[in-house]
Formats: C-alpha cells, structure tokens, sequence
C-alpha cells in the first residue's frame, strides 16, 4: 500500500457546530454541508493543502457507514498536527483557535526537543496540536 492518504475525516456530533467552528472560526475553505438529501449522507469537507480534504461527518453515521459500534468518543486516540513557521504563528493560531471556541489544554510553550507548540480541542474534542519546529522548513 503506498501512503495516499486524501482525506481525513473528524466524526462530529453536531455537524452544524463543526462547520461554523472550522469555517468561520478557523477560517477554512469549504462549500458547506452536502449530501443532506441521502441518509447519513450529510458531510462538509474542507480545503487543506493540495492533494488534502478534511471532512467532518456525524459519528452516528460514520458508524452506519463503516458498519461499527457506536463508542464514547476519546480525545487522546489521535492529535492533528499543524506545523507552522515560527513561535509568533504558534501563539496566532492559537489565539485564533481560543476566539472560535476552542479549548486550550496545553498553552504555547517551549518544548523539551528545542519546538514550541501548544494543544487545543475542537467542538468536538478532537486534539489538535499547533507546533513550530525549528528543523523542519513550513
């Protein structure tokens, strides 16, 4: 299997929430929620970089779909990691993210490996970390 990985999808308990949360809190591009007309169709996706789709889809339907149990949700099964280009971005995006709703659980600071990041939650509770990471080029 080669790593094509096209679309990563957050399940949300209120779609809705969510759009307003990414679309007009964090800014990210999106045509709205589609496929209201299909049962557990309902979906938004959004524009990340080339090649990269993010979707937010009802947890409910998610589990119809993949044919799985409905579980409590867990805020530590995965992080999303947004690198950025300096410590003053961390600290924007952050502050951003805060403005929208979200949870601060972890505020900017140094980090032990030379980085400075922080963690947020969305809506949701997904674990977002924003990060700068002198090593890598953004």
């Amino acid at each position: 299997m080669k790593p094509r990985i096209t679309v990563i999808t957050l399940g949300v308990d209120d779609l809705e929430k969510s759009l307003e949360f990414y679309r007009d809190g964090l800014g990210f591009r999106t045509e709205g929620i589609i496929g209201k007309e299909f049962e557990h169709g309902a979906v938004a996706f959004f524009d990340l970089q080339s090649g990269l789709k993010l979707a937010i889809w009802n947890r409910k339907d998610i589990a119809h779909e993949a044919k799985v149990a409905l579980t409590p949700t867990s805020s530590t099964e995965f992080t999303i990691g947004h690198n950025v280009a300096s410590k003053e971005e961390v600290n924007t995006v952050v502050e951003q993210a805060k403005k929208a709703g979200a949870v601060i659980t972890d505020p900017a600071h140094d980090t032990f490996w030379g980085g400075y990041s922080a963690h947020f939650q969305d809506p949701d509770s997904h674990l977002w970390e924003v990060v700068w990471n002198p090593e890598w080029d953004i």
